[in-house]
């Protein structure tokens, strides 16, 4: 079976999609249909070339413009996910005329990211040039956060190297290491989203992996490119990629990424396994060969390689991490200003923690060296192996239960996840996080998902776990990605750090303020150093990348300032040198929510209503950090009229 060709750059007006509500929320219908789509842009069009608009009624330009808006907003998010077919499947929306999608895979390779590129200068244009006056507060947000995206995207897709994020929270200078590339992400998603159901799955199935081999020699060249311009990763960071990638070509030549996958859904759905075979043949061929020749590059790279950690040791790299630092807080923030702030953060939550410890016996040393001391004490340690593995399962399970109960007292508006708790995969967890979370799909099919890592139960502890899932679970990613999937489907795919990441420091905070660590106060240290961790992260991201830290030095100021597990943070040190600028974004966009939650309690007194504020947060959707400001002000507005 051939390969299919690249997506188009772009999809025609006329194509349409009618979005299913997420499951567990109740939501009137804002789908358009086809000929209002059409009637709406018509009349657009009309009014403004034959002069009558002052005649028409206002409410019918009104109505047009809406219509006009939504229409745009919808071919938008459909141009995208042409160049990320991924991502619609992810959400559920791969289905009717743009079904062909779930067979496709984004171009890797230099031209194709050019092309995806022209297609948000494009669509960029059509925004800035979409009438906003008229229009309700919610498409104007949209509108506006398209703008700041696609503004954003375009400066980074305009630097010589790395892979630029599209609403999205990763910024890579190095397209292929130990935490990014398609080695890793292809197999997940396969995994996790490309549902097999009937025939046409499978052939869809075959029809990405066929594409696999150009998609990582496009990899490749990029990879290539960025030698040949003097950028080539840490040492220490291409030692992991280089063992995962050997373990991954490992498993691909016995069909353990995809074939045994499909073989599996395969029998579920009660069909022959013939498309297995021809999976396996594929894996164990063309798609192994392929990332044999990524091995090969990776090995010449570390032949040539530094230990030098940061951004600012390549060619651009100035250039590069004050991007990075842009995309990951959407502010103007210099680096000094951020490391000052990340610093003073510390400080005073170093002052509230001090308190609790010397309440339970740690009186004796720095914050740092207390928490050093708590994290040694076996009351607070899970079992090792599989016993401790399954521990950590069921702690996770019982705070989920118990925070789910707490959200009425919370929000207004509510929603039930669909989530579940999985192990990262053994063969990613050596260059992955802790843990990480996010959303389902659009349509509820696919569950939202806490990722943990299991590799050693040292890395977790029982006064802090609880924390953690708050945070990937509800009210943090999950719970705030069931609100995103709501909205139109470009707000559904676009997503700024500050603000995913904020919202979830801010869903700890809330489960602080809902009861979470009453009888149990240990576990506030837990929260509190969590929130200390950011503001760590704030100093050593900085560090590292614009103040010329080692990566010993990086470690150590974990270790010591904030009392962090070695082993813990030398895999998050890791993760800063592959992703700059985005460790900065999470504590700095918990205090932009929390001054702007000061800012409404000062300004409505009596009126502020604790569970309406956070609805007019989560509600306003995904949203860069002066957008927020904004949502919040129509917030205050409102407030005050009523």
């Amino acid at each position: 079976m051939a390969a299919r060709s690249r997506p188009n750059s772009s999809i025609d007006l006329t194509g349409l999609h009618a979005g299913r509500t997420p499951a567990g929320m109740i939501q009137t219908s804002t789908a358009i249909t086809r000929r209002q789509a059409l009637a709406g842009i018509g009349a657009t069009s009309a009014l403004a070339l034959s002069g009558c608009a002052a005649t028409a009624r206002p409410e019918a330009i009104a109505r047009a413009q809406a219509i006009g808006a939504q229409r745009l907003l919808e071919v938008v998010g459909y141009n995208l996910l042409a160049h990320e077919p991924e991502r619609a499947t992810a959400l559920g929306v791969d289905t009717g005329r743009y079904y062909s999608l779930r067979g496709k895979l984004e171009d890797q390779s230099p031209a194709g990211q050019a092309a995806y590129a022209a297609t948000l200068r494009q669509d960029l244009d059509r925004v800035r040039a979409q009438p906003r006056d008229g229009l309700d507060s919610a498409t104007v947000t949209s509108l506006d956060v398209v703008e700041s995206a696609y503004e954003l995207a375009l400066d980074g897709f305009a630097l010589p190297y790395g892979d630029t994020p599209v609403g999205n929270w990763r910024t890579a200078p190095y397209v292929v290491i130990q935490n990014v590339g398609e080695y890793l992400a292809l197999p997940r998603f396969m995994q996790s989203n490309h549902k097999v159901e009937h025939g046409d799955d499978a052939d869809a199935y075959i029809e990405r992996m066929e594409a696999m081999p150009a998609t990582f020699d496009g990899e490749l060249a990029r990879i290539r490119q960025a030698r040949g311009m003097g950028v080539v990763p840490p040492a220490f960071l291409l030692d992991k990629a280089l063992r995962q990638m050997e373990q991954t070509i490992a498993s691909a030549g016995k069909g353990e990424l995809f074939a045994d996958d499909l073989r599996t859904k395969l029998q579920a759905a009660g069909m022959p396994e013939s498309h297995a075979n021809r999976a396996l043949a594929l894996e164990s061929g063309p798609i192994a060969q392929a990332l044999t020749r990524q091995l090969e590059e990776l090995r010449a790279e570390r032949a040539v390689a530094s230990d030098a950690p940061g951004i600012s040791a390549r060619p651009h790299g100035e250039e590069f991490y004050g991007w990075a630092l842009r995309s990951s807080t959407t502010t103007r923030l210099s680096a000094d200003e951020v490391h000052r702030q990340g610093l003073e953060e510390l400080e005073t939550l170093h002052a509230r923690m001090d308190p609790i410890l010397r309440g339970i016996g740690y009186t004796s040393g720095s914050v740092g060296e207390r928490m050093q001391a708590l994290a040694a004490d076996p009351r607070y340690k899970f079992a090792e192996g599989d016993p401790g593995r399954a521990q950590i399962m069921d702690f996770i399970a019982e705070r989920v239960e118990w925070i789910k109960a707490q959200m009425p007292r919370a929000f207004n508006t509510l929603v039930d996840p669909n989530m579940e708790v999985r192990r990262i995969p053994p063969a990613e967890e050596v260059g992955a996080p802790g843990a990480y979370g996010g959303a389902g799909s659009k349509d509820g099919s696919i569950p939202g998902r806490f990722w943990i890592n299991l590799r050693s139960t040292d890395l977790h502890r029982k006064y802090d776990l609880a924390d953690l899932t708050y945070h990937e679970t509800i009210p943090g990613h999950v719970w705030e990605g069931e609100y995103s999937n709501r909205l139109p489907l470009i707000r559904s795919i676009l997503a700024f750090n500050p603000f995913s990441e904020g919202w979830a420091l801010y869903g700890e905070q809330l489960a602080d303020e809902l009861g979470a660590y009453e009888d149990f106060e240990v576990g506030k240290l837990g929260y509190l150093q969590s929130l200390a961790f950011r503001a760590c992260r704030m100093v050593v991201d900085t560090g590292l990348h614009a103040k010329g830290w080692s990566r010993a030095k990086a470690v150590d100021f974990f270790v010591t300032r904030n009392g962090s597990k070695p082993a813990e943070v030398e895999s998050e040190v890791d993760r800063y040198c592959s992703w700059p600028g985005q460790a900065t974004g999470y504590k700095l966009g918990h205090s932009r929510i929390v001054d702007q939650r000061a800012r409404a309690q000062a300004a409505l007194g009596s009126a502020y209503d604790f569970k309406a504020f956070n609805d007019a947060v989560v509600l306003g959707g995904n949203v860069p950090m002066d957008v927020l400001e904004k949502n919040v002000g129509r917030y205050i507005a409102a407030s005050t009229m009523e």
